[in-house]
């Protein structure tokens, strides 16, 4: 099987140079190809059918656990006891017997590598409380998401009638998961080890080979059910530009891992991203009279970028900033404080929220008397 997909992957290195969306022909029931900053589709073919998604479900176990680590809910080093739930799951695993102890870390790489389904669970025990709080978590990040053809029944994705999602939904809970970016470390991984208490060793070999063969690719999620068929949600980056692919339906590893191919190849060869104005650098500085600084530094959100032709020429452009009328001391660091927008040549216009990254106190009662009498002493003759 490895041989195959291998002599797959060199045929499309050598054939797959396609430049026009209309020449991507696959053999997926639905496709989607994204560029990860800024969340624009460049590619899609029947991307909001719902179907079932099988292992890439724990893509959105994922957000919900690295969002807890984040929070400081969770820590990779907490231990996590194996439930006679979690222990008894089918499917993908890593074995684990009830009343077994081990770290959030170790249950992770078995997810992020080998899809176990016992160590989800057992992680979204450890989350939630039950796998059933952890689902009804699982269904709220995906309304907060905005998410409209996605419904969990449970946190591993073998089959529900009831459980189901669709290409575009896939590739925007990537999206949200990339924002932990810790989670590739282990999504890379191409192998490791999970050790057991009994002393023994389970080799974990990553479900998506790809992360092997193909340059850049760190990721994301596989997927196989009867009734899901084969499934990838991936995410690789090249000279600074991240995409998605989710391909859905397929029925075998060799046309998901063409169809994948294909979506990327297509991605590198014809867009290209600027970073119009970096978020880590200052934008303006904002006078404030009343505040305990005389100026303030201004800061973008997020960074601007512009997904564009990659023949095309370099962007100009320039930009207009408006700040809110009322700005009310004292404020926290984050606080947005206004609004960035940037007119480009090409007539499109983008924009970002401002903000700085610094607490600002409102001016204490004594500095504002010895400002007003200073001003007054400088009027008196």
């Amino acid at each position: 099987m490895l041989k195959k997909i291998l002599t797959c992957i060199v045929s499309l290195f050598l054939l797959c140079n396609i430049t026009h969306a209309e020449d991507i022909n696959l053999h997926a029931k639905s496709s989607i190809l994204v560029e990860e900053s800024t969340g624009k589709v460049i590619y899609e073919n029947n991307a909001d059918e719902q179907l079932h998604p099988a292992s890439m479900t724990k893509i959105m176990s994922m957000i919900l656990i690295f969002e807890a680590i984040n929070e400081g809910k969770l820590s990779l080093s907490d231990d996590v006891v194996v439930s006679k739930e979690s222990a008894n799951m089918g499917g993908s695993q890593v074995y684990l017997n009830e009343g077994e102890t081990y770290k959030v870390e170790e249950l992770l790489k078995a997810v992020s590598i080998a899809s176990a389904n016992d160590a989800v669970v057992a992680l979204a025990e450890k989350v939630s409380g039950t796998k059933e709080k952890f689902v009804e978590k699982m269904n709220e990040k995906a309304r907060i998401l905005k998410l409209k053809n996605t419904n969990f029944i449970n946190p591993h994705g073998l089959d529900d009638n009831n459980h189901y999602s669709s290409a575009r939904d896939m590739a925007f809970m990537a999206k949200e998961l990339l924002k932990y970016e810790n989670v590739l470390s282990y999504t890379s991984k191409y192998e490791d080890y999970f050790k057991k208490k009994d002393g023994s060793s389970i080799w974990l070999v990553n479900t998506n080979k790809l992360v092997k063969f193909y340059n850049g690719m760190d990721g994301l999620k596989t997927g196989y059910t009867e009734k899901a068929g084969y499934c990838l949600t991936s995410t690789a980056k090249k000279n600074g530009l991240r995409l998605i692919t989710v391909v859905m339906g397929e029925d075998s590893i060799e046309n998901r891992t063409e169809d994948t191919l294909k979506l990327m190849n297509y991605g590198f060869n014809t867009i290209k991203k600027e970073l119009i104005l970096d978020k880590n650098k200052v934008v303006d500085k904002l006078k404030m009279d009343l505040s305990s600084k005389k100026y303030i530094d201004v800061y973008l959100k997020n960074d601007i970028v512009k997904i564009y032709d990659i023949n095309s020429s370099k962007i100009k452009y320039n930009y207009k900033i408006k700040y809110k009328d009322n700005i009310r001391f004292p404020l926290k660091k984050g606080s947005i404080i206004g609004k960035i927008k940037v007119n480009l040549d090409d007539g499109t216009s983008l924009s970002e929220d401002l903000i700085i990254k610094e607490n600002v106190d409102k001016i204490g009662l004594m500095k504002l008397f010895r400002k007003n009498l200073n001003i007054f002493s400088m009027g008196v003759n």
